[in-house]
């Protein structure tokens, strides 16, 4: 009897061009010709890459300064295969991944110059380093307060309940990336303080409290990247879920970066194929498997191998989502995102959701205004058709829960946002309506005041639930 991966193997064959599945085994020895292992990129040997001498000097302080506050992390292939050398600064890719001066404050910048000038001791250093951490809301949202769960009066570190339906999980091995995007809102997750850092290794933890929350639908790996976890590791992540005992669990999700900055993974990594295995596993336990892929441009749909990733990953069962953030200097223009989307779409892909940047680490270089928000997302939208309009936003992940600008119009001769709650703490605010009166320099939630002359919004005067209190109640049987 053929194992999942020949069953794998022969539905890749059946989708290569010419019937006879050479195009995989071609792009198998294409890629380990051209790509080769992985090899990080950080601040400490960024400056011995050939393309190093392609950066002005100016640039390359900034990197060196940058990196010091916030995570810095590229490799090989995003060098070689992503970034366009000749157009830099201004190249989409290179603002991705290489730290920029404009993301620290001047004075921050200039504290941390001086101190790397005069050789500072690295203790002396690292104190100023974290304090300009720590004032970049680390963990926005309510993140550390509000979003960890607790079991039998005892807190469960690295788990997060924020909506009902969904627990997120950050498995300790997976808590760092292929490549770090410089506007990553789990920043702290990276800088070396263990204090502001979600992870677990304790499965149990997990299991015994989804036993005790049936009303947990989706499990969430989330970093990190999970995937950047050999499968074996992975695999005693994931298996535990798929338990009869665990029926509730019906979706398990898995975010990642992996498909744009290291599509090798699912390739010609030397485990790809048992990673596929371990995704059919899941499928055959009668789960739906999400892959939460983060594309930040389209780009990272050119290479021949990222494609190929998309097309084997799918070959599996799973699905995969496109979402991303919209960023200034990356990805602020409508066009990029409807050739994204309609990429993705061709490759089989679901575009999911546009965010708007997080309020936390270097937002003020990313940030972009809540109307030009909206205005890239409806003219992204009227560009693509329905297949590609699944995509949701623009969305900000705030404290009450995604909140999408759905529009903006003048009402009573008032010019005002339309707002909506598309997932919140309290699942009584799903889908409920309400105005803010219009800002153009906006761009986060608290930012904006409500409409009419009313005080607060509503999320602001009525309690929010816990999860479990906002879990489904049972139906009451009525006497016959």
């Amino acid at each position: 009897m053929p194992g999942a991966g020949d069953k794998l193997h022969e539905r890749l064959r059946k989708r290569s061009p010419d019937g006879r599945g050479n195009d995989l085994q071609a792009m198998t020895v294409q890629a380990d010709t051209s790509n080769g292992r992985y090899k990080a990129v950080t601040e400490h040997n960024v400056s011995w890459a050939p393309e190093w001498a392609s950066i002005e000097p100016g640039l390359q302080q900034a990197i060196q300064v940058v990196s010091r506050v916030l995570p810095f992390r590229t490799n090989n292939y995003v060098m070689r295969d992503l970034i366009d050398w000749k157009n830099l600064p201004d190249d989409a890719m290179f603002q991705l991944v290489f730290p920029q001066k404009g993301m620290l404050g001047d004075e921050d910048y200039d504290a941390v110059q001086a101190m790397l000038a005069k050789n500072t001791p690295r203790e002396e250093l690292g104190q100023v380093v974290n304090r300009i951490r720590m004032g970049l809301n680390p963990h926005p949202a309510g993140q550390m307060t509000h979003n960890v769960p607790s079991l039998q009066g005892r807190p469960l570190h690295g788990l997060q309940h924020k909506y009902r339906e969904t627990v997120l999980f950050f498995p300790s091995q997976g808590q760092t990336c292929h490549a770090y995007c410089t506007y990553c809102f789990r920043w702290a997750q990276f800088v070396g303080m263990p204090e502001i850092k979600f992870e677990s290794s304790q499965t149990e933890d997990l299991v015994d409290y989804l036993r005790a929350n049936p009303s947990v639908s989706d499990v969430l790996f989330t970093g990190g990247d999970p995937m950047i976890m050999k499968t074996r590791v992975l695999r005693k992540y994931i298996e535990p879920l798929l338990a009869p005992e665990l029926e509730s669990v019906q979706d398990i999700r898995i975010g990642t970066k992996a498909l744009a900055y290291w599509p090798q993974r699912f390739v010609t990594d030397a485990d790809a194929d048992d990673c596929l295995r371990l995704f059919e596993q899941v499928i055959q336990s009668g789960r739906h498997l999400a892959i939460m892929a983060h594309y930040s441009h389209g780009v990272e749909l050119v290479p021949e191998i990222a494609r190929e990733a998309v097309r084997r990953v799918r070959a599996t069962g799973a699905e995969i989502r496109m979402q991303a953030p919209i960023i200034r200097h990356v990805n602020d223009d409508a066009k990029v995102w409807a050739d994204l989307w309609r990429d993705g779409v061709k490759l089989g892909m679901i575009p999911y959701y546009m965010f708007v940047e997080r309020d936390t680490g270097a937002k003020r270089y990313f940030e972009v205004p809540l109307v030009r928000c909206y205005e890239i997302f409806r003219d992204a939208f009227a560009q693509v058709s329905g297949l590609a309009r699944t995509v949701r936003g623009p969305s900000m992940s705030a404290f009450p829960g995604k909140v999408r600008v759905s529009g903006i119009t003048e009402i009573r001769g008032e010019k005002v946002f339309v707002l909506e709650v598309i997932q919140g703490r309290n699942p009584d605010w799903v889908y409920r309506p309400f105005f803010a009166q219009f800002d153009p320099q906006a761009t986060w939630l608290n930012q904006l005041k409500p409409a009419f002359g009313e005080e607060k919004f509503f999320f602001e005067t009525e309690p929010a639930r816990s999860p479990a209190e906002a879990a489904p109640q049972p139906i009451p049987v009525l006497p016959n």
